[in-house]
């Protein structure tokens, strides 16, 4: 370090001056040509930057500023985003695709699931994107740090004109315990009343423990039960519902 420093005093980029408070010490300054120097590095160093962001798309960008402030935090740089709260937005384009395979992973991760879950996850998202009605239906998408955390959709029942349906309920496992999944339900009641319906349906199943305690917690009462083959499992079927 001492020769780097004097070869820069050399160049008369730096100069030297002792410390007020401690004449042992010398304090390190930019001269005029050392300012000018540094401008011309520091120029050069936001143009390399420049040109390794301009090829990404502005969701790209920002999926690189949170993985850095991921980063950051890791090494105890930030303070850590737990208490940061979600937001809940509609739909767009890629988040059917997203619903679908992360609730296929988690169920298989978690419940031992067969692959037979994503198709029916798929044939929900896609009547609700091809028979869409905004007055009546939404789909709401929970993100956390611009990361998609959850789902929820609320459909009518083609059958019933009064009826809507609950559909695909989703937490991520790290997005647990601050009270998401109720928000999200509780986004579907209130949409549903608005929307003139008198009662919301939805089917799950008794291992789905936490849901169920949600559920019953939020007003909806178990109507019918029964044992099934479902998803390469004996699982008990259930129905609930909610009278508005």
């Amino acid at each position: 370090m001492s020769r780097l420093v004097s070869r820069l005093e050399e160049r008369k980029l730096i100069r030297r001056k002792s410390s007020e408070r401690d004449a042992r010490r010398s304090l390190i300054v930019l001269t005029a040509a050392g300012r000018k120097q540094f401008a011309t590095l520091d120029r050069r160093s936001s143009e390399q930057v420049e040109a390794m962001l301009d090829p990404l798309t502005e969701e790209e960008r920002g999926a690189l500023v949170r993985s850095l402030g991921a980063v950051e935090g890791m090494l105890g740089g930030v303070e850590p985003a737990a208490g940061k709260p979600f937001v809940l937005r509609t739909h767009r384009p890629g988040d059917m695709g997203w619903v679908v395979w992360r609730q296929g992973l988690l169920y298989a991760r978690e419940y031992g699931w067969n692959e037979h879950y994503e198709p029916l996850a798929a044939r929900i998202v896609a009547d609700f994107i091809e028979q869409y009605e905004p007055e009546r239906e939404h789909c709401w998408i929970a993100e956390r740090e611009g990361e998609p955390v959850g789902c929820v959709f609320l459909v009518r029942d083609r059958a019933e004109a009064k009826t809507a349906r609950l559909r695909l309920l989703h937490v991520e496992a790290a997005a647990r315990g601050m009270g998401l999944g109720r928000a999200l339900v509780r986004q579907c009641t209130e949409f549903a009343r608005q929307a003139g319906y008198e009662r919301i349906v939805l089917w799950t199943n008794s291992v789905l423990a936490a849901a169920r305690h949600l559920y019953e917690g939020e007003g909806y009462r178990l109507v019918q039960e029964e044992e099934k083959e479902n998803f390469g499992k004996k699982l008990m079927s259930q129905t609930w519902e909610l009278r508005l």
